[in-house]
């Protein structure tokens, strides 16, 4: 007979106790996985002096990890329900605040200097249909966090760590990668949770830069140029970047990637983050010319 994991137990009690139903809307599945939950907070590398704030806790299983390890765990959560079994479950513990809050909404810059916490990690499960927009807020906003270890689809989580130029390279892995430094923590099988989501998800640990991984002279048209270059990604990059008008012609984009060493028929997701940075600088330099 196969033992049953303590958070096995502990959230079908908790389902039971307050008559719990995932809500589908919200992306509620219950990890239920002791080892990962556990390998999510080492992933995390959570320390006694640490600020940690938690997206989404659920029912708590993660966050009675965190908060054994943690200075204070700051938890965000938009389910009111899941609000009330926070507070009721960790009642005893001083070092938890508990805000009822969208995370896309809330001001976290404020809330972290706030806490008069130096070192600030961000944990989180996130619901797959919001993993973008979150991860673009706690990348880009200068929040002085100093990692994001989150648990995400894992076709998601291999786009964001990625290399750029590597195979599972999208518009966002540059992003990320300009701001962090990313590895995998480890895969976490649908049976993990409670209920089964579709999917396979993975954990991933994202290191914020000191500084950015390359230097160029304006970020947000580099990041447009991705963008744009990503929109039409099974055509090669001067026909992508003419159709969305980046370039004026197929020459003179030919022009310019010759004049950084790239081929006519290259495509975009060839690209290390070091082309787009020069390709920019080159086309903020003829946009001065003209």
């Amino acid at each position: 007979m196969v033992k049953m994991s303590e958070s096995l137990k502990e959230t079908k009690y908790l389902i039971k106790k307050y008559k719990i139903k995932a809500n589908k809307n919200l992306g509620q599945n219950f990890l239920v996985d002791d080892e990962a939950l556990q390998d999510i907070a080492n992933g995390a590398n959570i320390q006694k002096d640490d600020l940690v704030i938690e997206i989404g806790p659920g029912l708590g299983s993660l966050t009675q990890i965190l908060l054994e390890k943690a200075k204070k765990v700051i938890c965000i959560e938009l389910d009111k329900k899941m609000v009330q079994i926070i507070k009721e479950r960790f009642v005893a513990y001083n070092n938890i605040e508990i805000i009822n809050e969208d995370v896309l909404k809330i001001d976290l810059k404020k809330i972290i200097q706030d806490s008069q916490i130096e070192n600030v990690k961000i944990v989180a499960n996130l619901p797959y249909y919001i993993t973008t927009p979150i991860i673009m807020k706690l990348v880009e906003n200068n929040l002085g966090i100093d990692s994001i270890t989150v648990m995400i689809q894992k076709e998601v989580a291999e786009r964001l760590i990625a290399i750029p130029g590597e195979k599972e390279t999208g518009a966002i892995t540059y992003t990320v990668y300009y701001y962090c430094e990313g590895e995998k923590i480890r895969e976490v099988e649908n049976t993990c949770f409670i209920p089964e989501p579709e999917v396979t998800s993975e954990v991933i640990n994202l290191k914020l830069r000191k500084e950015p991984a390359v230097k160029v002279k304006d970020k947000k048209v580099m990041f447009n140029i991705i963008k744009s270059a990503y929109m039409q990604r099974r055509k090669t990059l001067v026909n992508s970047l003419c159709n969305v008008g980046v370039f004026k012609s197929k020459e003179q984009g030919i022009d310019m990637l010759k004049k950084i060493g790239l081929r006519e028929d290259i495509r975009p997701e060839n690209l290390s983050i070091e082309d787009f940075a020069r390709l920019t600088d080159i086309f903020l330099n003829n946009l001065g010319k003209e």
